[in-house]
């Protein structure tokens, strides 16, 4: 039984990364704001320094971030763990001796398995897989932000995008894991509850990725990930739902509209997510052989490799993760 102080310090950590998650980026952009507005003040040297210091770190997103291991190892993020609770299960170890592009699933509406056991040490990913450096890729936007680019890079959290990729994977000491939630914002749309829909038919870049490295691929989904909000859909030829894919093209994520349960009662709508299980599967590494300028036919080959494992790993263990045997992965 949790203690009333225990409680309290669960929702607390989730109301953390919930407004970390929704307003840190409003926060960002005010932030930018703020430090235009000092220019014009006696207070002008902040801003004239925190400048500088944007322009002199501008490239570390691409190069790795800059990982504090002491934020990852914060308690909070144990807390934010036991509130669902989060588990982080191994199906086979991962020898630190190769590379691996994890493709991480479903998005969900917050990403907060992802988050939990790759972006912090809440799960112990590092005891579970030893040797295995972790680096979750985000938005590239995300990093243009000031303030806010700083503390997710000292999560770990780097840009997406084929420089800082290649970067993280070129690097002389070997174990590194990319993850990549390949799904992005599209597939926040389909986080329904008791629902399982992956954005994966043309998602192909990471399986590109990992063969110009020759990194293995390794399926992995979060189990109970789409049930901790309830999400408004749309159809998809309403004016609605052309709306939100407008402007996720223009703003790289999903205007999704969705609820939780609120701070004192379940039976009204809030913004703390519903305490339901989630439960995130490693599965088993497909090895890649390395090719420098990968055909279609050998980009489809491993894509459709990668679809069967992740169904797989899905049908193995969904009913031990209370998911009724009757249903199914549906890609998208």
């Amino acid at each position: 039984m949790k203690t009333q102080q225990k409680q309290w310090l669960e929702v607390a950590s989730i109301y953390h990364y919930v407004l970390v998650f929704l307003f840190l980026g409003a926060k960002g952009l005010f932030s930018a704001l703020v430090l235009f507005c000092l220019l014009f003040t006696s207070l002008w040297p902040f801003s004239v320094l925190y400048f500088a210091w944007l322009f002199l770190d501008r490239h570390t997103p691409n190069q790795g971030g800059r990982r504090c291991e002491w934020m990852r190892n914060w308690t909070i993020w144990k807390h934010l763990r036991d509130y669902y609770p989060i588990k982080l299960v191994k199906t086979v170890e991962l020898p630190p001796d190769r590379n691996y592009v994890f493709g991480s699933h479903p998005h969900g509406i917050m990403c907060i398995g992802s988050f939990c056991n790759f972006v912090t040490e809440g799960t112990g990913f590092s005891q579970l897989f030893p040797g295995i450096h972790p680096s979750v890729v985000g938005l590239n936007l995300l990093f243009y932000l000031p303030i806010y680019r700083d503390y997710i890079m000292s999560l770990g959290l780097c840009s997406v995008n084929r420089r800082g990729l290649d970067f993280i994977l070129s690097r002389p000491q070997l174990g590194q894991a990319v993850i990549i939630i390949v799904g992005g914002a599209q597939e926040a749309l389909f986080a329904i509850p008791g629902k399982h829909h992956i954005v994966l038919r043309n998602r192909k870049g990471f399986v590109r990725l990992a063969l110009r490295h020759g990194a293995s691929l390794v399926p992995v989904y979060s189990f109970g990930e789409n049930d901790s909000f309830r999400l408004k859909s749309f159809a998809q030829d309403s004016w609605q739902y052309l709306f939100q894919m407008t402007f996720k093209k223009l703003m790289g994520f999903s205007p999704c509209i969705f609820h939780g349960r609120s701070f004192f009662s379940a039976n009204f709508c809030g913004l703390l997510p519903f305490p339901v299980p989630i439960t995130t599967v490693v599965g088993r590494p497909i090895p890649v052989a390395r090719c420098l300028h990968p055909t279609e036919e050998e980009v489809d080959h491993y894509h459709k490799l990668y679809m069967k494992a992740l169904q797989e790993l899905f049908e193995e263990h969904k009913e031990s993760c209370g998911v009724p045997a009757s249903t199914h992965l549906t890609f998208i």
